[in-house]
């Protein structure tokens, strides 16, 4: 099932499909609601998997696109993308961008989740004062290289500052193709002009997640390096809450590299009981 969604200033096109507990997916990047496909048919089988294009991605439209989209925008998009599609606590897993999306949700609208899988959050003001600076100007020089010199240049700037390979990282077989077409450079176009900037400006209340009755669930890539700024957030926030950061298939984008061995591990936490610890 898809539909269209009317929010405050935009219209939110998402999917449904599958059966079971509710599980929205909160994509990384340019990502949109196709980007997690593999992932989704190996969750689906058992759970009611909710996919969907932020605004200013795809098919999700803004009524004044000059206006751009703030991190509050995209928070108050979830809450009623999930108030209109479920009336019981979901699950969520949030992809980098996403997951910063689902902190904002665990602390300002507790009642609709009950676990946040938080896979490399960008959330900068997890991070301690001085390694917060460093990357909210690595961000904002991203910006100014793509301005200056275009998506290849940033693209390869981005995958860096991540820990990503572009080339020589390691997938799992059969994947679903993702070419890089004109609707995918339109989506990395508003990611990086306005969607760097909603993290730089980003005013989650750090604090507040010591307490959310949300299961929070901070998990970082295999092969994310381990000075790069996405894992340094996992680390902590899973300091932050007091939980274990749980290791997940492939790096940043495991999601898409690793569909089979990702669903197996979002399938194993969320089955888990609260309190009881894994050892992988």
């Amino acid at each position: 099932m898809n539909g269209m969604l009317r929010t405050a200033g935009a219209t939110i096109y998402y999917e449904v499909c599958g059966t079971g507990p509710a599980l929205l997916i909160g994509q990384s990047g340019e990502g949109d609601a196709d980007r997690t496909a593999d992932l989704v048919r190996h969750l689906a089988a058992d759970h009611t998997v909710i996919t969907y294009d932020r605004r200013g991605l795809s098919r999700s439209a803004l009524d004044d696109p000059g206006r751009g989209a703030t991190m509050a925008d995209h928070v108050d998009d979830v809450h009623r993308l999930l108030t209109a599609v479920t009336d019981r606590p979901a699950s969520m897993l949030g992809c980098s961008f996403g997951a910063v999306i689902g902190l904002h949700l665990a602390v300002e609208h507790p009642e609709q989740l009950d676990t946040l899988i938080a896979h490399e959050p960008v959330a900068p003001g997890l991070l301690p004062a001085a390694e917060r600076a460093h990357h909210v100007r690595e961000l904002e020089e991203l910006q100014r290289l793509y301005r200056e010199r275009g998506l290849p240049d940033a693209f390869a700037k981005i995958a860096e500052v991540l820990g990503i390979d572009p080339v020589g990282q390691d997938t799992e077989p059969g994947l679903t193709p993702h070419p890089l077409d004109d609707r995918r450079r339109a989506g990395f176009d508003f990611f990086i002009r306005n969607d760097f900037t909603a993290v730089v400006r980003d005013t989650l209340d750090v604090g507040a997640l010591r307490d959310t009755p949300v299961r929070v669930i901070p998990a970082f890539g295999r092969t994310t390096p381990r000075h790069v700024f996405d894992y340094r957030c996992a680390q902590e926030l899973a300091a932050l809450v007091g939980a274990e950061a749980r290791e997940f298939p492939g790096g940043h984008n495991g999601s898409t590299t690793h569909p089979v061995g990702y669903a197996a591990r979002v399938r194993e936490l969320l089955a888990r009981p609260v309190g009881v610890l894994d050892v992988g």
